[in-house]
C-alpha cells in the first residue's frame, strides 16, 4: 500500500486493548496513532489472566515466550476463616479453573510493557493527551478530533479503548449508567510491604460479605492487598471522593479479624488505592459511525470472570481482522461483532454461573463455599472454564 492510501485510525488507550489493536492494524497496513491521558505507561499493577483463546493471539503477536518468562506462577491460594486459621489450600489453578502449564498470570504492567514494545516504533503515541471532541458530521467524510492538547486532526475511523469508565463510549452512546450492570460488590486494591514473608501465593480471609486478600507476586518485599465488599447498590458518591472512600472501606472491615485491620491502616498511607465497584458493561452495540469500542469499553466483564484481559486481547485481534477484511468500516464492526458477542456472552455469564462464589454474602454460602473448596482439595484440578476457548481465531487476513 502507497503511503497516500494508508488509512488512518486513533485508538483511545495504551493499556491492553489498544496496543493489541495498534501492533494488528499496523500490520494490515493502517496508519495508526494511539492517544493516551496518562503521562507514561503505568508499571506494576495487580495480576491479570491470559487465558484460552488469548494465549494464541499473544502466540500469533510473538510475545508468548516473554510472557511465559513473566508468569508469576503461584504455588498456593490458602483460604482462612474469621479468625485466620486455615479452611483449605490449593493449587490457584484448581480455584479459577486456568490449564496449568498453559494459561498465563502476569502483572498488568509487564503485559503493558511488552505490547508497547511491539508497537512503539510502528505506530504515533501521544501520551498526556486525550479526546476533547470528536465529529463525524464534516464533509470530508472522516472523524474530526479535538484533542486537550489543542491538536486537531482528522481520522478514517476512531476506537475507544479507554476502559471501563470510557470517554469515548460516553461521548458517542450517553452516561455509563445505561450500560452498567453492579455485581454486587465493591474493591479496592493497593500495595504494602510485605511483612508476613509471603511468597508467590495468595492469602484469602472470608466473613460473610467480605473478604481481604493478601497477594504475593513472586518474592518481592511488596504485596498487593484486596479488600472486597458486598454493596446492593453502587456507593456513587464516595467513589467520586478519595477520603470518602477510605472511610467506607474502614467502616467495612471495622470489626475484622486476622490481619485486617493492620492492612486497612496500610490502605490509608497507600499512594496506589484504587476503589471501584465490580460491575459488567453490556450494550446493544459497539460502534456508532466511524466510531467503534474494543476491549472494557465495550464489555468489561468484571474482575469476577478473570476474562478482562483475555477478551481485550481477543477483542482486538478479532475488530483488526475485520477491518482488514472488510475495506467498508461498516461491513467491518458488523463481522466483528457477529464474531466476538457470543463469545463476550459467555464469559460475561460467568459470573452468573457461580464465579462470584468465592466472595459469599451469607454464612449459609459461605459454608457451603469452604466444603467445595475442601472437595477441591483432595480432587483432581477442576477442568478449564470452556468459555475461555469457545472463541476460535481465524488466520489473519493477509494484505491485498
Amino acid at each position: 500500500m502507497t503511503p497516500t492510501a494508508r488509512r488512518r485510525v486513533l485508538i483511545s488507550g495504551a493499556s491492553i486493548a489498544g496496543p493489541a489493536l495498534a501492533y494488528w492494524l499496523h500490520r494490515s497496513g493502517w496508519a495508526v496513532t494511539v492517544v493516551e491521558k496518562a503521562g507514561a505507561l503505568r508499571a506494576g499493577g495487580y495480576p491479570v489472566d491470559i487465558r484460552g483463546t488469548a494465549i494464541e493471539v499473544v502466540r500469533r503477536m510473538g510475545i508468548l515466550p516473554h510472557l511465559r518468562d513473566a508468569h508469576i506462577d503461584s504455588r498456593r491460594c490458602t483460604f482462612l476463616d474469621a479468625d485466620g486459621g486455615t479452611v483449605a489450600a490449593l493449587s490457584p489453578c484448581a480455584v479459577v479453573g486456568s490449564v496449568e502449564g498453559q494459561d498465563l498470570e502476569v502483572r498488568r504492567g509487564d503485559l503493558a510493557a511488552l505490547l508497547h514494545a511491539l508497537v512503539r516504533d510502528d505506530v504515533e503515541l501521544l501520551f498526556d493527551d486525550s479526546i476533547a471532541a470528536l465529529d463525524q458530521s464534516g464533509p470530508g467524510g472522516g472523524a474530526d478530533v479535538a484533542f486537550h492538547s489543542g491538536r486537531q486532526r482528522t481520522f478514517d475511523l476512531v476506537v475507544g479503548a479507554d476502559g471501563m469508565h470510557s470517554h469515548t463510549r460516553e461521548s458517542l452512546f450517553g452516561p455509563e449508567e445505561q450500560f452498567h450492570r453492579h455485581l454486587g460488590y465493591c474493591f479496592a486494591i493497593f500495595t504494602l510491604p510485605n511483612t508476613l514473608g509471603l511468597s508467590r501465593e495468595l492469602v484469602l480471609w472470608n466473613t460473610p460479605g467480605r473478604a481481604a486478600a493478601l497477594y504475593a507476586v513472586g518474592d518481592h518485599d511488596e504485596l498487593h492487598a484486596f479488600l472486597n465488599f458486598h454493596q446492593p447498590e453502587p456507593p456513587s458518591d464516595a467513589l467520586r471522593n478519595p477520603e470518602a472512600q477510605q472511610d467506607l472501606v474502614a467502616a467495612v472491615f471495622a470489626d475484622a479479624g486476622w490481619e485486617v485491620p493492620r492492612i486497612v491502616r496500610a490502605m490509608r498511607e497507600a499512594d496506589d488505592l484504587f476503589l471501584d465497584t465490580a460491575g459488567q458493561i453490556r450494550m446493544p452495540r459497539w460502534s456508532s459511525g466511524r466510531v467503534a469500542l474494543v476491549g472494557d469499553a465495550a464489555y468489561a466483564p468484571s474482575f469476577l470472570t478473570g476474562q478482562g484481559s483475555s477478551l481485550a486481547l481477543a477483542g482486538a485481534y478479532m475488530l483488526a481482522n475485520a477491518l482488514a477484511t472488510h475495506r467498508d468500516h461498516t461491513a467491518a464492526f458488523a463481522a466483528y461483532e457477529s464474531g466476538v458477542r457470543p463469545f463476550v456472552a459467555m464469559n460475561q455469564a460467568l459470573v452468573d454461573n457461580g464465579s462470584a462464589r468465592l466472595f459469599p454474602t451469607t454464612a449459609a454460602d459461605l459454608e457451603r463455599r469452604n466444603a467445595m473448596l475442601r472437595n477441591l482439595a483432595t480432587l483432581p484440578s477442576a477442568p478449564a472454564q470452556p468459555a475461555h476457548s469457545a472463541l476460535t481465531l481465524p488466520e489473519f487476513a493477509r494484505l491485498p
